[in-house]
This record gives C-alpha cells, sequence and structure tokens, in this order.
C-alpha cells in the first residue's frame, strides 16, 4: 500500500508495527517482525529518512512514531511535486526532440522488436500509450501475442480510448473467448469479425502501428512503424479489412454473435441504386413511396455499416461490395 512513497513489504509493516505500538525498543519491534535487530535497526533508519519515525534522544533503543496524519502528507506532497517535475522535463525534453527531429530519419521510422517476451512488452507499452483509437486485426493463430489484453483495454475505455477490432472468425470458436468478448462489447468496443484476417495488424491514433515478422523465423519478432508511407499503408489495410467485416452484438443471453442482420435490405439497395443514378433523395422517396426522413435514416444506415464518412466513399463502397452493379 505504501510502495508508492518508496516503502518496500517489511519498512510499510514496520511502520504500521509502530503506529499500534506508539514506541517501542529495538529488541520488541525485531520480536514482532521476526527480524534480527541489526536489520530493524536498518529498517528504523530508513524510515527515519522518510519522517516517519524518530529515536528517543533519552533511550537511543527506543523509537517513536511519527503520526501517520502528519508524515505521510509531507511525503505524498513531496512525491506529488517530483511527478510535476518530472512531467515538466518531459514536457521540455519532448519539445526538444520535436524541434530536432523534424524530419526523422529513415531507420527511426521502422523498429524491430525480437523475442517473445519483448515484443508482448512493446504491444502492451503501445496499447497503454494510446490517446483516441486504437484500431486492431486479430488473428486465429497468436504468435507471441494472443489477441487483445483486458487490462490494457479496460485502462484505454477508463480514459475514452475507442476500440475498433476486427477478428479472424476462428478467433470466436476459442475457447474462453467467449466471455473476453462480451466484456469488449459491454465497455462499448467495436467488434467485427471476417473469415480470414490478412495479418495480426495494430495501429493506434493513426501514429504508431505494430505487425509481425514471417513466422518462420527461430524465435518471434514484430516491426513498430512510424509515421510514414508504410503507416498509412497498414492504416489503409485495416480500413478495408473493417469495411469487410460483419459486426458482432450480444444476443439476449449474453453471447457474442455475428450479426448478419447488420447488411443492406431489398429497399436499401433501391435507394442506394437511384441516388447513384443522381436522383436527389426527396425524388428518390417518391418513386419509392417512402418518406424523405426514412430515405435519410436509411443512407445514414448504410453509411454507418460501410464505416464511411461521405455518400461519395459509401457509393464507392456499394461497388466494391457488390451491393450494386455498375452500368457501364
Amino acid at each position: 500500500m505504501l510502495g508508492a512513497i518508496g516503502l518496500d513489504d517489511v519498512q510499510e509493516a514496520a511502520y504500521r508495527a509502530m503506529v499500534g505500538l506508539g514506541a517501542a525498543e529495538v529488541g520488541d519491534l525485531a520480536d514482532r517482525l521476526g527480524l534480527t535487530e541489526e536489520n530493524t535497526g536498518r529498517v528504523l533508519r530508513h524510515l527515519e529518512g522518510h519522517g516517519l519515525v524518530a529515536q528517543s534522544s533519552a533511550r537511543p533503543s527506543r523509537w517513536v512514531a511519527a503520526p501517520p496524519a502528519v508524515a505521510l502528507s509531507a511525503l505524498l506532497t513531496r512525491r506529488r511535486d517530483d511527478l510535476d517535475r518530472a512531467e515538466v522535463a518531459a514536457a521540455v525534453l519532448t519539445a526538444e526532440f520535436r524541434a530536432e527531429a523534424t524530419e526523422p530519419a529513415v531507420h527511426d521510422l521502422v523498429e524491430v522488436v525480437t523475442g517473445a517476451r519483448a515484443v508482448a512488452q512493446r504491444f502492451l507499452q503501445i496499447q497503454f500509450g494510446a490517446r483516441s483509437e486504437v484500431c486492431a486485426l486479430v488473428t486465429g493463430d497468436p504468435v507471441a501475442v494472443a489477441g487483445m489484453d483486458n487490462d490494457a483495454e479496460e485502462d484505454a475505455a477508463l480514459r475514452g480510448v475507442a476500440y475498433r477490432v476486427v477478428l479472424e472468425r476462428d478467433v470466436l470458436n476459442r475457447q474462453g473467448n467467449a466471455v473476453e468478448l462480451s466484456a469488449a462489447l459491454d465497455r462499448g468496443e467495436r467488434v467485427r469479425v471476417v473469415d480470414r484476417v490478412p495479418t495480426k495488424l495494430v495501429v493506434v491514433d493513426g501514429t504508431l502501428a505494430m505487425v509481425p515478422l514471417a513466422r518462420h523465423r527461430a524465435e518471434p519478432a514484430a516491426l513498430v512503424v512510424h509515421a510514414s508511407g508504410l503507416l498509412e499503408s497498414l492504416t489503409g489495410l485495416f480500413e478495408s479489412v473493417w469495411r469487410q467485416a460483419m459486426p458482432l452484438r450480444l444476443d439476449p443471453s449474453g453471447t457474442a454473435v455475428a450479426d448478419p442482420g447488420n447488411l443492406p435490405d431489398r429497399t436499401d439497395l433501391q435507394i442506394l441504386s437511384l441516388l447513384l443514378a443522381g436522383l436527389t433523395d426527396s425524388s428518390a422517396a417518391k418513386q419509392l413511396g417512402l418518406g424523405l426522413r426514412t430515405v435519410q435514416r436509411r443512407v445514414k444506415r448504410l453509411m454507418e455499416i460501410a464505416g464511411v464518412t461521405t455518400r461519395l466513399q459509401l457509393g464507392w463502397h456499394a461497388y466494391e461490395r457488390g451491393w450494386v452493379a455498375r452500368t457501364d
């Protein structure tokens, strides 16, 4: 509990014992802690350095506990001040780095991480550093890192970070994943599924990506890609897979299932065909015997399904997915 202010378990136990006793001889405290008097003396001197205990001037072997409300408050204030100074120093160093490296060298745009432990650690570091969005492709054959990490995702959710995840269908069938998927959907994560994803991939805030290297290597390895044309390509790969994937939802029993119903119906396709032929929303509504607001609502829903933000993008997506046929 007091590790944040620099105490280990033995030192914390000693201080708690001193608080309970008010004052104690070194020998008595040593018996209570199960330590030698020599080790107990070292622990007390460490606590004295933190202002938590004081040696009696009348009896050098007797120590007195400082009131927690005073002593701990002072330590916490000192720690907060240290953190504030560290934050300022980090901001200064970041500014200096940007000033010196506005155009990073080519070899700085990609870093190679080797070894299962190093890959897993870098993967978590990237997630915990996310500020706005994490996009991920998750395969059914994980290498070094098995899918996403619950702790990282929960931490991100608390910080307002959005998640978009595309799962390979085999992931849905893997034992133990149902509970994790349900928890992810409950956190508001957007999860979709496809039969197969091209590669495992994580893109964070559109500024950093991680992708595994070839699987035939003797040990797992991955590339961490910084802002560059390669990062733009990896981001485009994710968006392409995302558009083709089928959304997951929670069924009444709380189980995550693919939602085939979240696809255009016959009326949606009729509206799309008319709009792509050049008709306005109002004209399309009249021709189909629908209300204008109904047409607009259906178009908005189609844009959400396609994962696009403009009608031009929706038209391109409709052609690519075969929702409508080209007439030329």
